[in-house]
């Protein structure tokens, strides 16, 4: 079976519009971050490092707009910047069973994966309300839908995350805002990449077999997604012809959860 080409085949324009892409300066974020800016968007490109999201910026001649979403100093920057699109992407991972999982590290995911999100949806939606248009992605994960053992952070703030788009959607709705999420997979990114290791510690089996009998062992693809992969439903998502579909989890797997 040979490989997908990752590249979508349909156009959309964004001009004019502008697109906050928070934990951009890699992975899925770059990804959305790059196929919004190629449809016209002019993208304001996070990350919590300044270095990294300066280099994305350059990359893609996207604005760099580095800072922590939680930060309320970083939230009043946003509401300065009537963003039309909202790509709530960043996150990290920890993977430690309940016993050692540490309770700052647990708090933190819930901050950066779902507050941050309340926080940045917030600001933007009485200006996307004034114009009358306004898309707000959430990138959850499969996670969203299902648990994995020694992930307990993760999941709980991505189960957040379909809740809180699911509640944001019903509210905004009358307004021609629409709220989705993308629920990946495994995605190959550094955020997978850096956590073989400690999936091979936790499962017990050798780092060469952590991808095999591990992380794909579910999923009937058998293979990682690429990012491109969930940037082409991301402009999707964010186009008129999306315009009547919202308070959804799309799941994007490989065919993993049937949920």
């Amino acid at each position: 079976m040979s490989e997908p080409t990752h590249q979508s085949n349909f156009h959309v324009d964004l001009s004019g519009k502008t697109a906050l892409v928070t934990g951009a300066g890699s992975g899925i974020g770059l990804a959305i971050a790059q196929a919004l800016a190629q449809s016209g968007a002019h993208v304001l490109l996070n990350d919590v490092a300044p270095e990294r999201a300066q280099a994305a910026a350059e990359a893609l001649q996207a604005e760099p707009l580095p800072g922590d979403i939680t930060d309320p100093d970083f939230v009043a920057v946003v509401r300065d910047r009537e963003c039309d699109i909202l790509v709530n992407n960043a996150g990290f991972q920890h993977v430690a069973p309940i016993e050692t999982f540490p309770p700052d590290v647990f708090r933190r995911m819930l901050e950066v994966m779902l507050v941050g999100p309340f926080l940045l949806s917030q600001t933007v939606v009485p200006g996307m309300k004034r114009r009358g248009f306004g898309r707000i992605l959430n990138i959850g994960s499969v996670h969203s839908k299902i648990a994995s053992a020694n992930k307990t952070g993760y999941v709980a703030a991505k189960h957040g995350v379909l809740g809180l788009t699911r509640a944001l959607a019903l509210e905004t709705a009358p307004h021609g805002i629409t709220v989705n999420a993308i629920c990946p997979g495994y995605v190959d990114t550094p955020l997978v990449r850096n956590q073989l290791e400690d999936l091979a510690r936790t499962h017990q089996v050798a780092p060469e077999a952590v991808l095999p009998d591990v992380v794909l062992r579910p999923v009937p693809l058998k293979r990682l997604l690429a990012p491109e992969e969930i940037a082409s439903l991301a402009l999707f998502l964010c186009s008129d012809a999306a315009a009547a579909i919202t308070a959804q989890g799309y799941t994007m797997d490989g065919g993993w959860c049937q949920v």
